[in-house]
C-alpha cells in the first residue's frame, strides 16, 4: 500500500472516530479535540501502520490510549457556549425521541469508561469482538465480559430513568 493510499485510508476514518469519539466523551469540544489529536498522532506515526493491518483498529487504539491519557492527567473544565450540534443529522421525530437520546447519552456516560468503550465499539462502530480485544490490547474474554456488564447496567439505568419518569407523571 502506498503512502497515499495510507493517507486516504487515515483521513476516510474521520466520521467514525467523531462518532465514537463523541459517544466516549459526551461533549463535542471534547470528542473534537480527541479526534483531533488522534489524526495528529496517526498522522505522524503513519510509517509504522501495517500495510495489510486494518486502519481503523489502529486508529481506535490510538484514540484509546490517548483518552487515558487525557483521563490521567488533571484537566481544566470549560463551558459550551454554543450548543448547537452541526454533527447530528436532522430528525423529523417528535419532543421524546430527542429526551429518550439525551436519557441513553447521560446512561452512557454512568457506565464505567471500560465498559462504555467496549459497547461503543460494538454497537456503534460495529466491530468484531476480535478486533476490539485487539484495539483496546485486552483478552477476548474480558471484552465480552465488559460488554455485558455494560449492557446490563445500561439496561438498569435505562429501566430505572423510565420508572422515575412515570412516578413523576403520575404524581
Amino acid at each position: 500500500m502506498s503512502q497515499s493510499d495510507s493517507r486516504s485510508q487515515l483521513l476516510a476514518c474521520i466520521p467514525r472516530l467523531r462518532r465514537y469519539a463523541r459517544a466516549l466523551v459526551g461533549d463535542r469540544a471534547g470528542a473534537d479535540d480527541l479526534v483531533q489529536d488522534t489524526m495528529e498522532r496517526g498522522w505522524l506515526k503513519l510509517g509504522s501502520f501495517l500495510p495489510d493491518g486494518d486502519m481503523r483498529a489502529w486508529l481506535f487504539s490510538i484514540m484509546h490510549n490517548l483518552r487515558l491519557d487525557q483521563l490521567r492527567k488533571p484537566s481544566l473544565t470549560t463551558v459550551e457556549l454554543d450548543d448547537e450540534d452541526a454533527s447530528l443529522p436532522a430528525l423529523a421525530a417528535s419532543q421524546s425521541h430527542g429526551l429518550e437520546l439525551r436519557d441513553l447519552q447521560a446512561a452512557l456516560l454512568q457506565l464505567p469508561l471500560e465498559q462504555r468503550e467496549v459497547l461503543l465499539l460494538v454497537v456503534l462502530e460495529e466491530m468484531r469482538y476480535e478486533d476490539i480485544a485487539l484495539t483496546l490490547n485486552i483478552p477476548l474474554g474480558t471484552v465480552m465480559s465488559r460488554l455485558s456488564r455494560g449492557r446490563e447496567k445500561l439496561r438498569a439505568i435505562m429501566e430505572m430513568r423510565s420508572t422515575s419518569t412515570v412516578l413523576k407523571v403520575v404524581k
